[in-house]
């Protein structure tokens, strides 16, 4: 979906396929077929954006053959799709029946995290649309914490500015400029906005920038205007925003409030919950692991990461901090200027949700994504952008 934004630049809005899980190619256009399209269709739209997950062993299988990239274009042609923008954080699994900390390898100590981004960026000069000359990569913001000492740190940086010229070297024999995000998540070395200052900065190069994820901003319980004017100041691009709620508890001491948490302890994907304190954030890993005991003090609001539906906040005691993605909208493309022209809705825990809270079927997903979609664009015609055909 596009909107023309009052300044007369077009912003892009997608929606994020890591939510259908696929590790090959045959994989990938399934989704195009039983998901995507599907989607389209119930927006009512001719053109509709994805950010297309590519795992491992697809992106191998694209990268190695052009006529399977030809293919893979053509195919999106077809069913009314169109890519600007690829989430590179998960390598691979993350369909799995336990994802949590695998999430995060490798890092971009690892060299494979470099080839494999590298190829991201190949196929996404590819897939781009004729008329678009910009493109995004979304990906890890550097390592779990545990981790990354400072030979990783190094190790990390120097990959990240190799990548910069190779996206350089791209857009000179391609004429696409591609730029990288890093993702701050609760719980990584770039844990937060303000983590990101620092290493960005020291990499100094503006292909290299930042992607706002509204769920981990706000689990972490930044204020989005101040951790956006901090990235302007300190000349850090913000290359794409992923537009997603994490769950609010207000009143974490009541046990009718724990057990409706207990509901979303889940095992296949980490739920790092924070709470905001007098001397600073606290947190756990997991949010099983916050309802165990003492491990968080409860005199002040919880947030866990957890991807909860923009439109359909979870039943009270608790809900969702769609207000923080309200602010955050506002300021990224509600000003003069948009902040980012690349918006993605990233939804991914739709069958991770309570049981009764999942959808059933292919065509419940579809309507919920949609509804996401619509709700997300109603946002920004209210902050006076324009739908475009």
């Amino acid at each position: 979906m596009r909107f023309r934004h009052p300044d007369g630049s077009t912003v892009h809005l997608a929606y994020c396929t890591n939510v259908h899980p696929a590790e090959t190619l045959d994989g990938v256009l399934a989704q195009l077929r039983d998901h995507c399209e599907p989607v389209r269709r119930r927006l009512g739209r001719d053109r509709l954006g994805i950010g297309l997950w590519l795992a491992k062993d697809a992106a191998r299988a694209l990268v190695t053959d052009p006529s399977a990239l030809r293919g893979l274009r053509c195919e999106l042609d077809r069913r009314g799709l169109e890519v600007v923008t690829l989430n590179g954080f998960p390598y691979e699994g993350f369909g799995a029946e336990e994802v949590k900390y695998r999430v995060y390898t490798p890092d971009w100590a690892d060299p494979e995290r470099l080839e494999h981004t590298t190829s991201l960026a190949r196929l996404l000069a590819g897939l781009l649309p004729d008329d678009v000359p910009d493109g995004s990569i979304s990906t890890l913001p550097l390592a779990w914490r545990t981790v990354h000492d400072a030979r990783h740190a190094e190790a990390s940086r120097t990959a990240l500015r190799t990548l910069a010229e190779r996206l350089d070297a791209l857009q000179e024999l391609t004429g696409r400029s591609l730029r990288i995000a890093l993702e701050p998540e609760p719980g990584c070395v770039v844990e937060t906005t303000h983590d990101a200052i620092a290493p960005l900065t020291a990499i100094g190069h503006d292909r290299i920038g930042i992607c706002v994820d509204t769920c981990h901003l706000a689990t972490s319980f930044e204020d989005p205007d101040t951790a956006l004017d901090d990235l302007t100041r300190a000349g850090v691009p913000v290359v794409k925003s992923q537009l997603s709620a994490a769950l609010h508890a207000e009143q974490p001491h009541l046990p009718e409030v724990r057990e409706a948490l207990r509901a979303f302890a889940e095992p296949r994907f980490l739920h790092q919950t924070r709470t905001s304190t007098a001397a600073g954030l606290r947190g756990t890993d997991d949010l099983d692991e916050a309802l165990a005991g003492d491990a968080l003090p409860e005199g002040a609001p919880w947030r866990a990461h957890f991807h909860v539906p923009l439109h359909a906040a979870p039943a009270a005691p608790l809900t969702s901090t769609l207000p923080v993605l309200k602010t955050a909208l506002t300021k990224l493309v509600g000003g003069p200027q948009p902040l980012t022209r690349h918006l993605e809705v990233e939804t991914y825990t739709w069958q991770a949700l309570p049981p009764e809270l999942r959808p059933r079927g292919r065509a419940q997903l579809a309507d919920g994504i949609a509804a996401e979609l619509a709700l997300a664009r109603d946002l920004l015609t209210d902050l006076g952008l324009k739908e475009l055909p």
